[in-house]
């Protein structure tokens, strides 16, 4: 299967760390949109740390970035200067079509609510957002920042037939021998990353490499990781 031409989905979800888990899977959002923009890719953010991204070869390009991003810097919330350790975990997923990924419309439960982010009057005021949650896995999807309904409904139903695949593809890596899967080595479980802000330094766990200047890498300057990263499938 190739995914040379397709669109992807990077989701990023805080982990351990409390709120500044939660403010670094917001700067990890950030640094991801500055590298695409630089690539001239069509960003499309599907909910607040989900972004839709197209570009050419998107997926080889970041199809390693699926793991665990640690970080280790002083909160700006810390007043005796700590430096505190917090993580998030980043998924990288192809568009599946609907031919690929069988989904009965009886495991799903869709519900529609008004958007709480930006947008404008129409957003906030009509019931745009979808919430879909998948029965019989538990998977829940949330698409609010476009302006039509059905639009959030199919970006939801995009992500979500993405989401099965992964799971079925992490399914046959933990039962079949020797397989080979399209998503990458970086599984979400995995630590991949460490970005020290006291260092202004990046190690990447798997190329056992360092990299410094982590405060241009954070504003999207993330070719010469990838770059490094590429092979290790």
């Amino acid at each position: 299967m190739s995914f040379d031409k397709q669109k992807v989905y990077l989701e990023v979800r805080s982990a351990a760390g409390g709120n500044e888990a939660k403010i670094w899977a917001a700067d990890l959002v950030r640094m991801y949109s500055r590298f695409a923009t630089k690539k001239n890719w069509r960003i499309t953010q599907i909910d607040d740390l989900t972004l839709q991204l197209e570009g050419d070869n998107i997926f080889d390009k970041l199809k390693n970035e699926s793991g665990v991003h640690r970080v280790q810097r002083v909160p700006k919330t810390e007043k005796r200067g700590r430096i505190h350790t917090s993580t998030a975990t980043v998924a990288v997923l192809p568009e599946i079509s609907e031919g690929e990924v069988n989904i009965n419309p009886s495991d799903l439960d869709i519900q529609f609510f008004r958007s709480s982010g930006s947008g404008g009057q129409n957003v906030n005021k009509v019931s745009t957002a979808v919430r879909i949650v998948h029965k019989p896995t538990g998977i829940a999807i949330t698409a609010q920042t476009e302006r039509s309904q059905v639009q959030n409904r199919e970006n939801a139903m995009a992500l979500l037939r993405a989401k099965l695949w992964e799971k079925e593809e992490e399914k046959k890596l933990k039962e079949v021998a020797g397989y080979r899967s399209a998503i990458g080595r970086g599984m979400r479980s995995e630590k991949i990353r460490t970005y020290n802000y006291p260092q202004n330094r990046v190690t990447d766990h798997r190329a056992k490499k360092k990299f410094g200047k982590l405060d241009k890498i954070v504003e999207g300057e993330l070719d010469k990781i990838l770059e490094t990263t590429k092979s290790l499938n």
